[in-house]
């Protein structure tokens, strides 16, 4: 059979343009998936800035917010909901299972950012009417939640909280946060014991067997959150206004084993500031074995030491102490007061007050009876608690630095007047 030149080149031709229009399509196809994978990676920036910025909003109890911050973080990378041709959805959820799902109080939680938008095609549109597909990326960023502060810890530069000796702090509810950013902000030793909602610190490096070591714990119903950004700075009393301060009204009549009835209202002292102050230069508790009631209101003691002693029976309800120019307090071990603040008014919640400049160690040692609750401010001091296993003490404490010791046992649900909790940033998963 003979083929003609001319049809042979016809031929040619065709395959030509076959194989042109075949590139063609690799080409447009190419297009395509290089740029629907563009859009992916884009879509995945997207989805990782919404979650973080959800998060953020979750660790500062502004969950209502989590929404609206991230479509404004995905928008700002090209994925807006409110677009006029093909929008973007933004959707954010909480897992409810697996090990995303929202933890237990105490520990991470995370939010999850899904992210999707229909992008235009270009050789599937032309090539089968598919003018758009769906891209879809998601991301987990964890989160701590907020947290009140119970304990806080303003020293900044030693070790802030030191726990050893069968010690054991209990922070129901709320957190405890250290200012400190020392490689030893922390020390928790000899079988102590540390269980709270959270335990934040500016420091990021006490966290180790050098400070946490022989027995002690931290339990792991604590979200421990290094860094965090600022320490706290609670809210102080105001300063109550006294008049003419007496000698300690017991001083004299400590005859052992007798009844005593002293504070505002009570023949010791003077009453001022509307019959709810007294002042004293010193006040001792329980000498001898006495029983001592302590009247409800405010009691100044100026300069001098504030002293439960040993055998201590009674104390009061209701109760403000406010220690200035260098006041001390001790409750001795084997004492037993009962002292709680008040309930209402100006010193609400507040049981003793030594302002900064009173750098005077707080002392609570006490007996196995020893029931004692309210918040203690000692901005500028020490607070060491100690002994009486069996005691109950509920505090709420600003200090420079807290040392537990010889099994004591610190309950704190008492949350100083303030704002710092112990959220963390975003982590991303």
């Amino acid at each position: 059979m003979t083929v003609r030149n001319g049809e042979r080149g016809q031929a040619t031709i065709m395959m030509a343009i076959f194989m042109g229009l075949v590139m063609m399509g690799f080409l447009g196809f190419a297009l395509d998936v290089g740029y629907f994978f563009q859009q992916k990676r884009q879509a995945q920036v997207a989805a990782d800035a919404a979650a973080v910025a959800a998060a953020e909003e979750y660790s500062s109890n502004n969950s209502s917010n989590a929404q609206s911050a991230a479509n404004a973080i995905a928008a700002l990378n090209g994925f807006s909901t409110t677009a006029t041709t093909n929008p973007a959805t933004v959707t954010i959820t909480q897992p409810a299972s697996g090990d995303y799902s929202s933890a237990s109080t105490g520990t991470p939680s995370w939010v999850q950012a899904t992210v999707s938008k229909p992008v235009p095609t270009f050789f599937l549109a032309a090539f089968n009417g598919q003018g758009t597909m769906n891209i879809l990326a998601s991301a987990m960023a964890g989160y701590n939640e907020t947290s009140p502060t119970c304990i806080c810890l303003e020293g900044g530069t030693g070790q802030d909280l030191n726990m050893s000796n069968n010690s054991k702090l209990t922070a129901t509810g709320c957190g405890v946060t250290v200012n400190s950013s020392s490689n030893n902000a922390v020390g928790i030793v000899g079988s102590a014991t540390l269980s709270a909602l959270s335990l934040g610190t500016i420091s990021t490096t006490w966290d180790n067997s050098n400070n946490v070591n022989n027995n002690g714990k931290i339990s792991s119903s604590t979200s421990v959150v290094l860094g965090i950004s600022s320490g706290c700075s609670p809210a102080l009393p105001a300063a109550p206004t006294y008049g003419t301060c007496s000698a300690d009204p017991l001083s004299s009549v400590q005859n052992g084993g007798s009844t005593y009835t002293v504070g505002p209202g009570s023949s010791y002292g003077t009453t001022t500031s509307g019959g709810t102050t007294v002042c004293y230069n010193a006040l001792t508790v329980g000498a001898n074995g006495d029983t001592v009631t302590l009247n409800p209101g405010v009691y100044v003691i100026n300069g001098g030491s504030l002293h439960f002693e040993s055998g201590t029976q009674k104390g009061g309800s209701g109760v403000f102490f406010y220690l200035v120019n260098g006041a001390t307090l001790t409750i001795d071990n084997g004492a037993n007061p009962t002292l709680s603040a008040p309930t209402s008014g100006t010193y609400q919640n507040a049981l003793i007050y030594q302002p900064s400049s009173n750098t005077s160690t707080v002392n609570f040692q006490g007996g196995s009876t020893t029931n004692i609750s309210g918040i203690v401010y000692a901005p500028g001091a020490n607070v060491t608690v100690g002994n009486g296993s069996s005691s109950t003490l509920n505090l709420g404490i600003v200090a420079q630095s807290l040392t537990l010791n010889g099994g004591c046992n610190l309950t704190s649900t008492n949350a100083p007047n303030q704002g710092t909790n112990n959220s963390s940033a975003a982590t991303l998963r």
